[in-house]
């Protein structure tokens, strides 16, 4: 982790091992995703699994709510195993995880952990027990657990006598903190219950979701200054598209920069057909910017003006950024440190050399009116001019030898 734009000091954590990932502990910081395919439909769920670990989620999140989801999912973890991906899977419970932990052994056996919601594991009288139970099978079958309090599923019971004793304070707090506290003491809480059980606290992680940006930023800075729990990041039901990227980049980002948060999912609603794995990408591509990991070779590109009236710069931009993502899971099992390789697609001469010569591989495009000629530089020298027709085949060569050339076989 780069100590010049990451954090100043990464907060000190419990570690918990998720199978073959370690989340905490000042370990780097884990990118998760979830399915959201129906997990009895085993091969639509193994596929997808297999997408999002590709694209490098380094824990995939099932849902677990019906016995046909349940028993399908030591099938869906064997499947993974003989392809190649060992990815661990965590399963998702609400309401009933009690009863299909239990009634399915090979389920609680095959998945990596567990997820706990405090706020529907049980009701009343049977919250306790039902919470006993899932955190029993947990020391049973040795797996952590994550606590996930969420604000759109928070325990009313818990909420409505917070809300009472601040109503009778002298200076009562706003409603949105008194919420607040809630989240907060719900985690803690249910994670001391489950000390007192016996699971350790290097079985537990924790999390407190809210959609809002300055909400979660709130929230999760209490969280950490009340805990050396592990902690989940994530702004839940962040929404679709740049939307969902702001937010969760911005409420996140804020929460990282100071330390806070040692495994991610940045939760995204897809488009009408569009890719699940966009989460994984963007939720890499903000750990990378904010140079705490990396992941794969980022383009650096300008946004255009009225010297680059052709798009054939930008057309470039993306068939690079595509190609090196493309390459990575050939290059990452090749080369040692290819994901920290910079390239530059500039369009024109006002920036275009001088940002390539700051790039490991640059390339200055002809602006409208120049020479119809590009530069290639390559860690800040200037190699070759291309020409031509064929100007991205050969572009993509000269990173192809470079990485070849530059980077340690693996």
């Amino acid at each position: 982790m780069s100590m010049e734009y990451g954090p100043l000091h990464r907060r000190n954590s419990t570690a918990v091992k998720v199978g073959s990932v370690i989340i905490g502990g000042c370990h780097p910081i884990v990118v998760q995703s979830m399915t959201n395919t129906d997990t009895a439909d085993v091969e639509a769920t193994v596929q997808q699994v297999q997408q999002l670990t590709a694209a490098g989620s380094e824990l995939v999140r099932v849902t677990v709510n019906t016995e046909a989801a349940a028993g399908q999912i030591a099938r869906i973890h064997e499947k993974l195993d003989a392809a190649g991906y060992l990815v661990p899977l965590v399963g998702d419970f609400h309401y009933n995880g009690h009863k299909l932990l239990k009634k399915y052994p090979d389920c609680a056996e095959a998945l990596a952990k567990y997820r706990i919601n405090p706020g529907n594991v049980g009701f009343g009288r049977n919250k306790d027990s039902q919470f006993a139970t899932m955190i029993e099978l947990a020391m049973k079958y040795d797996k952590p657990v994550r606590i996930g309090v969420n604000w759109g599923s928070l325990d009313q019971e818990l909420l409505t006598r917070m809300m009472d004793e601040n109503a009778g304070l002298a200076e009562p707090k706003e409603t949105d903190v008194v919420m607040r506290d809630a989240l907060i003491v719900s985690a803690l809480n249910s994670a001391a219950r489950a000390e007192e059980l016996g699971l350790g606290r290097d079985h537990i992680i924790l999390s407190c979701k809210v959609s809002g940006v300055q909400k979660l930023i709130a929230v999760y800075r209490d969280l950490a200054a009340r805990c050396d729990y592990a902690l989940h990041l994530g702004l839940t039901e962040a929404g679709m598209g740049s939307k969902g990227i702001v937010a969760s980049t911005a409420a996140m980002s804020v929460l990282l920069q100071e330390g806070i948060g040692d495994t991610i999912r940045v939760s995204l609603t897809p488009e009408p057909g569009g890719d699940r794995c966009k989460e994984v990408i963007v939720a890499q591509e903000m750990l990378q910017t904010l140079g705490m990991r990396s992941f794969t070779p980022l383009v650096t590109a300008c946004p255009g003006c009225g010297r680059t009236t052709s798009t054939y710069f930008q057309e470039l931009a993306d068939n690079i950024q595509a190609y090196v993502r493309n390459q990575m899971p050939v290059w990452r099992e090749q080369y040692v440190g290819v994901e920290e390789m910079n390239l530059a697609v500039m369009g024109c001469v006002v920036n275009g050399p001088g940002e390539s010569k700051h790039a490991n591989i640059g390339i200055s495009l002809p602006g409208t009116g120049e020479a119809p000629s590009a530069p290639v530089f390559i860690d800040g020298k200037m190699v070759t001019i291309l020409r031509g027709d064929n100007i991205a085949g050969e572009f993509r060569q000269i990173v192809d030898d470079y990485v070849k050339r530059t980077y340690a076989h693996a």
